[in-house]
């Protein structure tokens, strides 16, 4: 029953998020796909994939243990306070100390996850700002 539920809010998910998508505003010129193409293809393929489990269930499904679902949770909030660092601390910073804390909850060592989260937040933003020119959230220090 609770893979069914699951799906079930997954595909409620999914049409939510394609009906977001749908409400971008597009400037004049925009390229033939546009900005709302991607989140779609995103609300198409998780509402695909919510399909298997409504139709074909666990019989007996494993549920994580109390202290697994508080990892779960704190991953959620750190990925909340994520997306409301981003605007005001930046891409770069909100990106390294939430890696940095989702490493460190993975099981790596406090200095190694750092590392990981600063590593991990300016190889993003090289890839995506510098190389392919993507706009990315400015910090304090602009960028």
């Amino acid at each position: 029953m609770s893979d069914r539920v699951f799906g079930i809010v997954c595909v409620l998910l999914a049409g939510f998020f394609i009906w977001q998508a749908t409400l971008i505003e597009t400037g004049f010129i925009v390229d033939p796909m546009g900005p709302k193409a991607f989140p779609i293809v995103i609300g198409i393929t998780l509402a695909a994939a919510a399909i298997y489990p409504i139709v074909k269930p666990d019989p007996r499904p494993d549920w994580p243990a109390a202290g697994r679902l508080l990892e779960i949770l704190f991953a959620v909030v750190v990925m909340i306070a994520y997306a409301l660092a981003l605007p005001r601390f930046g891409f770069v910073l909100s990106t390294a100390v939430a890696s940095g804390l989702l490493s460190w909850r993975l099981g790596t060592r406090p200095a190694v996850a750092a590392a990981a989260g600063v590593a991990i937040a300016v190889g993003i933003y090289v890839i995506f700002h510098l190389i392919l020119g993507l706009s990315l959230a400015r910090g304090p220090w602009g960028f």
